[in-house]
Order: C-alpha cells, then structure tokens, then sequence
C-alpha cells in the first residue's frame, strides 16, 4: 500500500522508496524461483499475516475466522497461479507489477491533482484522481505486458488489467475500513515506512482472488487466452 496520497512527510516516504527497493527483487527472485521458494515465502507471509491480524483484532473469534478467509484465500489463489505450468511465473508478474503501478499511480495523481475524496469515512486521504490514476496506470502494464509477450488482445488486456488495478484500490479501502474500526493506524512494524505486511499486500490479496477467478472462468491464465 501506498503512503496515503495526502501524505506531506518526505522522510517517511523515502524510507518506503528504500523499503521497497530492497523487498521488491527478492520477492521478484522468488516468484522466479518457483517451488519451493514460493511456496516457503506464501507460508511465511501468511503467518505474519496471522499474527498481526489476530492482534488487531484482539483474538475476537469472529474476527478470527474472518481473518482466515480473508488471509487463506488469496494466499491459496496465489499458490494456484503460481502452479500453473503454462504461464505461472508470468501470471504473478503481471499481477506484482498491476498492484504496485495502481498503488503508485494513486498516490501520484492524489498528490498531484488532489480533489474529490474517493471514501471520506474510510481513507480520508484518498481522492478519486488518484483512484483514476492508479486504473491508468494498470491499464498501461496491461500494455506493455501484450506487446512484450507478443499478445494479439493488446486492448482487452489493457481493460482486465485496469479492473484488477481497481479492485486492488479496493482492497486497500477493505483494510483501511478494519483498521478504522478498530481504531489501528497500522497493523504492524515488520517493514519500515510500511507499517505491517497486511498494510503492505493489502492490494494484493484482493487482487490475486481477483485474477484467480478471471484464470478459473477462463481455464488458464488470461495470458494465455489473449
């Protein structure tokens, strides 16, 4: 998740720039790796992810079991896509690189062209021009990912790809609205400048359910039927 786009603190922001310049390629080195790197990275993830959920929400049972649909799911999704043998590795490639251009696409435009607020009761931060940006920029990879693989459906691409970058804002409306209701700034202080990982894949894990499902209607992944 992005610094939030009304966010003026220069120092917090370029200790996220440093955060993610360093997670970014061994996550990267991991999804290339494959089993049993990911495998052991998905597992590792999901118990931080655990922990911090389970004490934001005190140990409340409900909330735990929401915790572990909310976790597991994507979790599994993205184990799922990873497996498959036909374009795994290129599937979660493009699907880190929507995530991380939507999120910065958004804080940019926020920053930049400010206005409407998208959610005011949940992120107050957020703008629909960022919103906006964050779509756009997802759009672009979809582009650049046809043209690099060589894809004839350079357009319905650059369409699924603005629609998972929208639904990875969503995700971080999802979790931005639990951790206002339980009146928790961040859900951890694993990554510095980030906060918790769950502050940090938030996107991601709506995301993944997202193109999990677009991959099981289609019976493969989209890469592979544009």
């Amino acid at each position: 998740m992005a610094p939030p786009e009304g966010n003026p603190n220069p120092g917090g922001f370029n200790i996220r720039v440093v955060s993610a310049a360093i997670l970014a390629p061994v996550v990267l080195a991991v999804v290339y790796g494959g089993t049993p790197f990911f495998e052991v990275l998905i597992a590792a993830a999901a118990l931080i992810m655990a922990f911090e959920w389970n004490r934001m929400c005190d140990g409340r049972p409900g909330w735990l079991v929401v915790g572990a649909f909310y976790i597991g799911i994507p979790c599994w999704a993205l184990l799922s896509l990873r497996a498959d043998p036909v374009a795994g590795r290129e599937t979660l490639f493009w699907l880190l690189a929507i995530v991380w251009s939507a999120d910065t696409g958004a804080y940019a435009f926020g920053r930049l062209i400010g206005g409407p607020k998208l959610a005011p009761f949940i992120s107050p931060n957020k703008t629909w021009a960022g919103f906006a940006g964050g779509v756009g920029s997802a759009a672009i990879v979809g582009i650049a990912t046809a043209l690099a693989m060589e894809l004839t459906a350079i357009l319905p691409l650059a369409g699924w790809s603005a629609l998972i970058g929208a639904v990875s804002q969503g995700g971080d409306l999802v979790e931005s609205w639990v951790k206002r209701h339980f009146s928790v700034k961040d859900t951890g202080t694993i990554i510095p400048g980030h906060g918790g990982l769950l502050d940090r894949v938030d996107g991601l894990l709506i995301a993944a359910i997202g193109v999990f499902l677009i991959s099981l209607v289609g019976e493969g992944s989209i890469l592979t039927w544009m």
